[in-house]
C-alpha cells in the first residue's frame, strides 16, 4: 500500500491532502505541533497515523519518520512538506520573533524534512518529495515579505533537489497556490483583498495528487512546478515574458 507523510497536516491544506490520499486507499501519516488538533483528527479519522512534530527540530523529524515508517515497512512514497505559517505586516511592523518563526518553519523546516526523509524516499521506488511553495514566490510580496522570501527558498530548494536526487529515483516537485481558505488567509494580507480568496484546501490537495501522478508529458519534461488556480497560472506565465518593471507594478498594485 502506498504511503504519504504530511507535516503540519492537522488542518487546512494538509488535512485536505490527507483525506484526498486516504480516499484512494493510501496509508496516511499526519504529524503536527498542535496536539489538540491532532487528537481531533485522530478521533474523526482513526485510520490515520498521527504524531507530534516540530519541523524546526531535526531530532523530531527523525523520530516522526521512524514512527511512521514502522507502519509502512520502512518506506515512504510521498513526503509532503506542508507545514507553514504566515505573519502579515510590513517588515518594520512585525517582531524579530515573528520573523524568525516564519524563516524557521517555512524554510528551515522544509530543508530538515527533506534531509530526514531522503533515506526513506531513496528506499522507495518512484518516491516523491512535495514542497508547498506559494504564488508569493513569483515576485517578492510587500506586506508578507518574510513569508514570500521563505517561499523563494522553497522554490530554489525544490529545483536543486530535483537535480540532486534524480539519481536516487526521487521526483521533487513544488505546489504553487495563491490564497486558499485556510488559517493563513486569516492573517488578512493586503493581497487577499485585491485578489480575493478563490481556492479551497481541496483544490490544493487535488494538485498534490496530480503532481505525484504525472502524465507522460510531465515526466518527459521533468516538470517541477505545479500552479494551483487560474490566477497563479496567469501571474506565473506573465512573469516569464513581461519586463521586471511591469512585474513590479503588478505586484505593487496587488499589495495595495
Amino acid at each position: 500500500m502506498s504511503s504519504i507523510f504530511i507535516s503540519g497536516g492537522a488542518a487546512g491544506i494538509g488535512l485536505a491532502t490527507a483525506k484526498r490520499f486516504a480516499s484512494e486507499g493510501w496509508t496516511v501519516g499526519i504529524y503536527d505541533v498542535d496536539a489538540k488538533a491532532l487528537a481531533a483528527v485522530k478521533k474523526e479519522n482513526p485510520d490515520f497515523i498521527t504524531g507530534p512534530l516540530d519541523v524546526t527540530d531535526a531530532d523530531q523529524w527523525d523520530a516522526a519518520l521512524a514512527d511512521f515508517t514502522s507502519h509502512t515497512g520502512g518506506t515512504i512514497d510521498v513526503l509532503d512538506n506542508n507545514a507553514g505559517i504566515l505573519v502579515a505586516g510590513d517588515l518594520t511592523d512585525i517582531t524579530p520573533a515573528q520573523i524568525k518563526a516564519q524563516i524557521d518553519i517555512d524554510a528551515l523546516g522544509v530543508a530538515l524534512g527533506a534531509r530526514a526523509a531522503h533515506p526513506y524516499l531513496k528506499a522507495t521506488p518512484g518516491a516523491h518529495l512535495v514542497n508547498i511553495a506559494s504564488a508569493s514566490a513569483i515576485y517578492g510580496q510587500p506586506g508578507i515579505a518574510v513569508y514570500s522570501a521563505a517561499k523563494f527558498f522553497v522554490a530554489g530548494l525544490t529545483e536543486a533537489l530535483e537535480l540532486e536526487w534524480q539519481a536516487d529515483d526521487i521526483r521533487v516537485v513544488s505546489i504553487w497556490p495563491l490564497w486558499a481558505k485556510t488559517a493563513l488567509a486569516d492573517e488578512d494580507a493586503k493581497s487577499t483583498q485585491t485578489l480575493g480568496i478563490r481556492l479551497t484546501p481541496e483544490d490544493v490537495a487535488e494538485k498534490v495528487w496530480e503532481s505525484v501522478h504525472p502524465n507522460q508529458a510531465d515526466k518527459l519534461r521533468r516538470r517541477v512546478r505545479y500552479s494551483v488556480g487560474a490566477q497563479t497560472k496567469f501571474l506565473s506565465n506573465a512573469s516569464k515574458f513581461v519586463p521586471d518593471t511591469v512585474s513590479r507594478t503588478i505586484n505593487k498594485f496587488i499589495a495595495q
